[in-house]
């Protein structure tokens, strides 16, 4: 795995072993960003269940201003540190390594909203819902704020619109799906 474009482009980043993360590939990675580079530059990003930091650090890479990491397992925020740290981009990164509902209620009292919001929970454990149910009533996103859902294929996603929520699109893969959704 490696960082695609910007900064830090071609640099290879570190995982942790085991099946506790499951990596965005390169080639998905790649295609998530062609559909938002022009919005990238500039903004700023919160990276939920952050797993190696890589689409954090992908966002830093492309000119993102400000990134927020969330990561719960402390091996995977050790390997966040060091990519960022070999990145050259801590300087730009928060990492908050801690449960999720903990984490978003620490940034809540941010000035502004973030601009994206990625996550990529484990599959099938409707977590992408429990989140969605609290940036609803946040000050974390706005009408403004891109948030990005990768999933499995078979995620439904028909809770939306009772949560205040559109789907502005989905790009299915061959095993997962990135959902693009926004306050409505």
């Amino acid at each position: 795995m490696r960082v695609i474009a910007g900064s830090a482009r071609r640099l290879t980043l570190k995982t942790i072993e085991g099946m506790d993360t499951r990596p965005t590939t390169d080639r998905i990675k790649e295609t998530l960003f062609n559909m938002i580079q022009n919005d990238i530059y500039g903004c700023t990003f919160l990276d939920l269940f952050s797993g190696s930091g890589a689409i954090g650090i992908e966002a830093l890479s492309r000119g993102a201003k400000e990134a927020v990491f969330v990561e719960k397992n402390p091996k995977a925020a050790d390997c966040i540190r060091d990519n960022l740290k070999a990145a050259r981009l801590a300087d730009k990164a928060t990492l908050l390594n801690c449960d999720i509902s903990d984490a978003l209620k620490r940034i809540e009292n941010r000035k502004s909203a973030f601009d994206f919001i990625f996550m990529d929970p484990p599959y099938n454990h409707l977590w992408e819902k429990e989140v969605l149910t609290y940036l609803a009533h946040s000050s974390l996103a706005d009408e403004h704020t891109m948030i990005i859902t990768e999933a499995s294929k078979e995620t439904g996603c028909s809770y939306l619109s009772e949560l205040g929520y559109h789907l502005e699109k989905e790009k299915i893969y061959k095993t997962n799906k990135h959902l693009f959704i926004r306050k409505a």
